[in-house]
Parts: C-alpha cells; structure tokens; sequence
C-alpha cells in the first residue's frame, strides 16, 4: 500500500483526493481534451469577442469608472455611510447597464456561456459515462445495463 492508499472502516484501499496520483494515461488523454477544446469553435468566438471588448475604448473607460466606485464604496463603508454606499451602487447599477446594452459586450457574454455550456456538456458525458460503468455514489459496480 502507497502513501496515498488508506484502509478504510471496510477494510478496503482508500484515498485523500488530495493526494490521488491519476494514471498517466488518463491525465494524457485529458491534456488531449483540453487542447481540443481550447482550439474549439466556442473558444475562438470568446477569444475575439475578448478583444474586441479589450479595444473598445467605452467600454474600458465604463469599466475603469466602475472599478473607481468600487473602491469608494469601500471607503464610504469604512466610514459607515450607508447613504453615499446606496447612491454609489445604484451608480454602478447604471453604468452596468449601459456596458450591458453595447453589443460586443453581448457578444462576449454569449461566447463565455457558451463556453460553459460545452465544458458542462462535456463533464456531463464523463460522469454519465464513468456512471453506467460504476455507481459513482456508492463506488460499486452498476449492474449491468439492459440497454445496448
């Protein structure tokens, strides 16, 4: 038994996921996934509408003005203003929503979730898979499936 290797209450090998080793192979063929998805569709879409946002200039003088509120409300709350805290963030609200309204930043905010839509579409096909193989929740082999 490994370092990482622990016995437990029913006398079988367990371990602290911090210190779980993956295989060699696995952690291959993830690497491979994971350049297939950073060369994806999806991720050049973000990309672009990333630098878009990147080179416009409204859009970064909004941002900046936003992040000067931010830290004016920490000042305000230092100070127990709750009036000047409210009127600032209600300042922030509209300036959110004007960055909102710009159609790059639409464009960025569809291509992020659609990012996280195909990296949740791919855990999902992983863990439905690993699940007809074993009951991940328990750790014991599913049954066989009637299926297929």
């Amino acid at each position: 038994m490994t370092q990482e290797q622990r016995v437990n209450n029913y006398g079988m090998a367990s371990f602290d996921s911090r210190d779980l080793v993956i295989r060699e192979d696995i952690m291959k063929k993830t690497k491979e996934l994971a350049e297939l998805i950073s060369t994806s569709e999806e991720v050049k879409m973000f990309q672009q509408a990333e630098e878009k946002i990147r080179s416009h200039e409204h859009v970064q003088k909004l941002i900046q003005t936003i992040k000067k509120k931010q830290k004016e409300i920490v000042a305000f709350e230092t100070f127990q203003n709750q009036d000047m805290v409210t009127k600032i963030e209600r300042e922030i609200d509209e300036l959110q929503d004007e960055i909102d309204a710009i159609p790059v930043v639409s464009e960025f905010q569809q291509s992020q979730s659609d990012i996280n839509y195909l990296l949740q579409l791919v855990m999902s096909v992983i863990h439905d898979t690993v699940s007809q193989k074993v009951n991940v929740e328990t750790g014991k082999e599913a049954p066989p499936s009637s299926c297929g």
